[in-house]
């Protein structure tokens, strides 16, 4: 991770009302395979995006050394309760895999290990790198923006206990966090369409994550068929 040079825009003016593309294939998947994934990173870039978002230390930093753009690291280890970027030691791997970013789950459930995601917060920051709190409510989104996160995403919206249903992407939290916080806030979620993400941006968000709709071929094709069948 290089640092940037004096005088040069922060990453938050970087990426402010710009698209970050989720770079990520779920277990089992054809295109799980480091370089599939390096090449879609690479792709995104041609195609405008303005950071990536990418799971696992490894591909972090195979995605870092091919692609010029800040990458949004995150390790997902499980399938329930916390499992993105879980405990400090997951964070740390990221920053040493050389994420600008470390994205983590910081809503009210329990870590796995204890820690606090002010414990994540702080060990990041020692160590170089920036923290984007993956939250599903506007109250998680205040507690993560008040223990230091740099960036508030709307990631787990309608994915965790308590945070609304739904199959369009939350702009309700967006505004709410928009108008609540002072620490940028990311749009993701659901967000299908480019109608949707620039509505995002209208409700209030910093910039716009978009993984599925971009980068699932096989997510993708499965609708289709879908249609097809119906």
């Amino acid at each position: 991770m290089t640092p940037p040079a004096p005088g040069s825009p922060s990453l938050a003016d970087r990426l402010e009302g710009r698209l970050i593309v989720s770079c990520q294939a779920p277990p089992g998947d054809p295109m799980r395979h480091t370089d599939t994934l390096v090449r879609m990173a690479l792709a995104a870039r041609s195609g405008g995006a303005a950071a990536v978002r990418v799971n696992d230390p490894e591909v972090v930093a195979a995605t870092v050394a091919a692609v010029d753009l800040p990458v949004i690291g995150l390790w997902k280890d499980g399938d329930s309760g916390v499992f993105i970027t879980p405990t400090v030691r997951h964070a740390l791997a990221l920053v040493e895999a050389g994420a600008a970013v470390v994205a983590a789950d910081a809503t009210a459930r329990p870590r796995p290990d204890g820690s606090t995601f002010a414990e994540l917060v702080e060990a990041v920051h020692t160590a170089g790198a920036q923290v984007m709190a993956d939250v599903s409510t506007l109250g998680e989104g205040r507690a993560a923006a008040g223990r230091g996160a740099d960036f508030v995403g709307t990631t787990l919206s309608g994915y965790v206990p308590g945070s609304p249903l739904q199959e369009a992407p939350d702009l309700a939290l967006v505004t709410g966090l928009a108008g609540a916080l002072g620490t940028p806030v990311i749009a993701e979620g659901r967000i299908a369409t480019p109608e949707q993400a620039a509505r995002a941006l209208a409700a209030g968000a910093h910039s716009v994550v978009v993984g599925t709709a971009i980068t699932a071929p096989t997510a993708l094709t499965r609708l289709f068929v879908d249609a097809l069948r119906s």
